[in-house]
Formats: C-alpha cells, structure tokens, sequence
C-alpha cells in the first residue's frame, strides 16, 4: 500500500453513502478505492509530493423496460446501478491526459492540441478521450490536462453499459476539474455519445448514457433527440423483498452486429410505409388498422417487430404507472409481458444465424423453474447473447445463483442494487 492510502480516508463518508446500504459491499468499496489509490502513485510516482487527487464514481446501468424502443424514439425506463467505473485524478498544466486502465498495461495519452478524428483510434478509448475534449471545447467548455488512474467492476459485454459508463466519467472530470460542474447529466450524455457515434465510430443512441450519467430509476422519453424528457421514479426494491439479479449467458456479441442492425431497419422500414422516419412518429391506430395492406409491402418479421414496439410503448406507460403506486405485482406482470413480447414479436433471444447457441433461452428456462411465477424474468439489453434480468425473493437468491452458476459459470450471477447516484466527484457526496 502506498504512503498515501490515508488520502482516502477523508472520504469515507461518501463511500458510505455510495456504497452504505449493504456493509459487505461498503468494505469492498473501500478495499477498491485503497487499491486505486495505491496504482494512481504507482503509474504516476511524481505526483505523490502533491494531495489534489480527486476521486469519481459512474456506475453502469440496466435497461428495466422498453427493449428496442430508443431508436424508434419511444419510451424507456432505465436505472444505475452499484457496478460502476472510479477513478483518481489529479490535474495537470501539460496539456496531455494520460490515463491507465487497471489490467490494460498500455498508458493512454493524448494531446489536447491534437483533437481531430482518427480512423486508426476507431473502436479504441484514446477515441473516446478525444472526442469529449473536441465536443467539449466545441461547446465553448474549458479543457485541460490530467493524470488519471481507473478500476472498473462492470463487465464488459454484459449490457451493463460499460463503455458508456466510461465515456460519461470522461465527461465528469473535465466538467468537475475545469468547468466547476456546469453541464446537466444530460449534456454530459450528449457528449459522451458524440464521442462515440463519431470519434469511436459506433452508431449508438443515447440511454445507455442517460442511466450512468442522471443516476437512480429513471423514465426517458425519446420524442425529441435534442432534449430528453427524464422523469425520476422511486426505486421500489428499496423497502421489497426481492433483489435486482443480472446473469451473464455466455457468447459473444462479435457476430451479432447485422442482427442488431437488422431490428431499427426492420422498424424504419414499417415507419417508411407511413411516411415517417420513426415509428413513434406513426399513429398507433394507423398502423393496426392498415395492417393487411402493410404485409404486402414488409415482412412478417418487420410487422412482428412493430407490433412489439407499440405494445411496448404502452407497457412502458404501464410500469411507471406501477412504479408510482409502488405495486410490485403489477410491475413485475408488465416485466413478464414485455420479455415475452422480446421472445416472440422481437425476436432477439437468440440469433437465427447460430440457431444451436441459446445461452438467453437457457438462462430465462432456469429463471423461470427457481421462480415458480414468483417476481419476473426478461432478456437483458440487446438481447441475441448477452445478460438476462430477473426479481428474485431475498429466500430464493443462493438457490437462484447456485442453479445458473452450475450451469453458466461461477460468477456469472450479479446481485445489484440501483444507486441514487449518477456519475459524481466524491467529494460532492461530504
């Protein structure tokens, strides 16, 4: 442990606040943030004469309701949750930001004078980096250097919303060490998905941000891309007896891209029928009543498609309707109809291109058989591979973890909570 371990030690009571509600996971927060102390002056050994190391938090995030809904400009419910990315900073006058990724032996580096696109960054973070700052400094926002060292527990692949946890901490730190926090968590956001869409290269919409960047449970509706509506809703796990449980199936998503490409398509193709460019520009009325007309210009599946987004549509509305009443039953009945209409109309719980590999199915299959129709279980994200989603009673939770680990892999069970807090200076937590 290095020398200045203490320097934590001035934060612990925000660890508590972040990390509080459950001391096992409050001791390992700690644990974790004594380790990235002790590699920020291990990898920077010239910064330990100062003490203006800060330290950040972003958590990752979980799609609760509206699966494939965003890119059509409809409605989601979304929340953060307690994986999350931190980071020791301290600012620097060269104007580079240097940043080591815990496991990654490579220090990134990047010039602040030197903020144009690089098709040999695309797919890579020093991509992300450079995009924020330019978005940033576009936006009449100050920028500068820093040294950053970060730790991450959320799990890449898994539909946790990884990469935008880290784009939104990026966001944080430039915001928090040369902006005194001017920007909203929803231009934090935007910028994040700027950097992505167009420095890293990958077309994306924008919850994934939204949920790590506002923090707690969160409704968006996606009407208007410039300005998202957020309405904040109470967490109703809080005072339950279920827990919000996360499994990884196994798989890759490598191969997945033109089945992920494949439902917007489909979607927009429905939507060009009317006219419009988005089927939340569509009336739902029209489209059930030209249903005949419009098998004749679209496949099945396309129709399939939107009939899931508009009856998914009304089932967001549902929830947060349930949400406000804090009627769990009737939640979990809306989870329940929402991942069955993903199994049936969206179709994205396995590709038909690998029709043998069924991770999701199998995972949901052995949900179902632990649960008994007891809380719900749906597909997680994206879906095709990936992560499923489950509300499992505090009495069924080593049962549930022991029957899919046994069959999916030790570890491959997370048991979540949604936090409060979105991406945050630890010391606006004191």
């Amino acid at each position: 442990m290095s020398d200045h371990a203490s320097l934590i030690s001035r934060y612990l009571p925000a660890l508590q606040k972040l990390y509080g509600a459950d001391e096992q996971a409050y001791q390992q927060a700690c644990k974790r943030y004594l380790q990235l102390e002790d590699l920020f002056f291990q990898v920077f050994p010239a910064a330990s004469t100062r003490t203006d190391v800060r330290f950040y938090s972003t958590p990752g995030r979980s799609e609760i309701l509206g699966n494939h809904t965003d890119h059509q400009k409809g409605h989601v419910i979304c929340a953060s949750i307690s994986l999350d990315i931190i980071a020791a900073v301290q600012p620097t006058d060269t104007g580079v930001i240097r940043l080591h990724s815990e496991g990654y032996n490579q220090l990134i580096e990047v010039n602040l004078n030197d903020l144009a696109v690089k098709e040999a960054e695309f797919g890579k973070s020093a991509a992300l980096i450079r995009g924020i700052v330019h978005k940033m400094q576009e936006e009449g926002l100050k920028i500068g250097g820093f040294d950053a060292c970060v730790i991450s527990n959320v799990p890449g692949g898994s539909g946790l919303s990884s990469s935008a946890a880290f784009e939104v901490l990026l966001v944080t730190i430039i915001d928090d060490l040369y902006n005194g926090n001017q920007l909203s968590p929803l231009q934090r956001a935007q910028i994040s998905q700027y950097a992505e869409n167009v420095y890293f290269n990958k077309p994306c919409g924008l919850m994934d941000q939204c949920g790590t960047s506002f923090g707690g449970l969160i409704a968006l509706d996606f009407a208007d891309s410039k300005q998202i509506k957020v309405k904040q809703l109470a967490n109703p796990l809080t005072s339950s007896n279920y827990r919000l449980l996360i499994t990884k199936t196994g798989g890759s998503h490598a191969d997945l891209t033109a089945d992920y490409a494949a439902i917007p398509a489909e979607m927009k193709e429905v939507a060009h029928c009317f006219g419009k460019n988005y089927l939340a520009e569509v009336p739902a009325a029209d489209f059930w009543r030209r249903l005949g007309q419009l098998r004749e210009q679209v496949s099945d599946r396309a129709l399939l498609r939107a009939f899931h987004f508009f009856q998914e549509e009304e089932r967001v509305a549902q929830a947060i309707s349930a949400l406000e009443r804090q009627d769990l039953p009737a939640f979990f009945a809306v989870v329940r109809a929402s991942g069955l209409s993903s199994a049936l109309l969206l179709q994205n719980i396995y590709s038909n291109h690998a029709p043998l590999q069924q991770g999701v199915s199998l995972a949901l299959a052995l949900s179902e058989k632990v649960l008994q129709g007891q809380g719900a279980c749906r597909v997680h994200g994206g879906g095709f591979a990936g992560t499923i989603q489950a509300y499992v009673p505090t009495e069924l939770v080593e049962k549930y973890r022991e029957t899919l680990e046994q069959v999916l892999g030790q570890g491959s069970v997370y048991d979540l909570q949604i936090r409060p807090y979105g991406s945050i200076n630890l010391a606006n937590l004191l």
